[in-house]
């Protein structure tokens, strides 16, 4: 089965979520935004095995730590779409912008598209594109757990901010009912800002996506 958990880094309180297949231990990073040895420490201290770094979309909060930890333990980095690479591009600067330590640049050892997979251990994981918050946005669903790691397509009651380079308010809206509601009422999902919720409770109140 697959555990999980999230660790908010940088000052913008990403929710960094460590995961990992209880039978393995194999272990992934979602969304490594910064304060590395953090993330390091808690890896050590759950005792599993990081394998890889999965990333929601290449904004700083969410992708600004990945290229360092990426090379300082040899670790491939796995997504997000190819719509996302200017935002890879401009990780340095998006750095300076918001006064985060220096980013590095980073190539994607695998790019990712709708309806890929990805493995942790005996654990399995669909791969949705949920455009709109940026064009090159995914999310990771656990079809067994019942979890869903949206980065910041959508939140407990609010959605993703559209107002950034190739943000795309349409896109979101739809990403957000034609793709997250259909996995279910009881799915919870782990936001990249705040608190966790249902995808049935945002349907109900949100006053974003409500009765959509």
């Amino acid at each position: 089965m697959l555990r999980y958990l999230t660790v908010p880094v940088t000052a913008f309180q990403q929710n960094c979520s460590i995961v990992w297949c209880d039978s393995t231990m194999d272990a992934a990073i979602i969304d490594p935004g910064g304060d590395i040895e953090v993330l390091k420490a808690e890896v050590a201290r759950l005792g599993v095995k990081l394998v890889a770094l999965w990333i929601t979309h290449a904004h700083i909060d969410h992708a600004g730590g990945t290229g360092q930890l990426a090379r300082e333990l040899g670790l491939p980095i796995i997504g997000p779409h190819p719509g996302d690479q200017f935002w890879i591009d401009g990780l340095p600067q998006q750095s300076q912008m918001f006064g985060f330590p220096p980013a590095e640049h980073f190539t994607p050892t695998r790019w990712l598209a709708d309806g890929d997979t990805v493995t942790l251990g005996e654990c399995t994981l669909d791969v949705r594109h949920c455009p709109g918050h940026t064009p090159g946005h995914v999310v990771f669903h656990s079809v067994e757990a019942k979890r869903c790691f949206v980065g910041d397509v959508l939140f407990a009651g609010s959605i993703g901010r559209t107002d950034f380079p190739q943000g795309n308010h349409a896109a979101l809206i739809a990403s957000i009912t034609e793709r997250l509601w259909p996995m279910g009422d009881d799915t919870v999902f782990i936001p990249g800002h705040g608190p966790e919720s249902t995808f049935g409770r945002e349907r109900r109140t949100n006053p974003y996506v409500g009765n959509t």
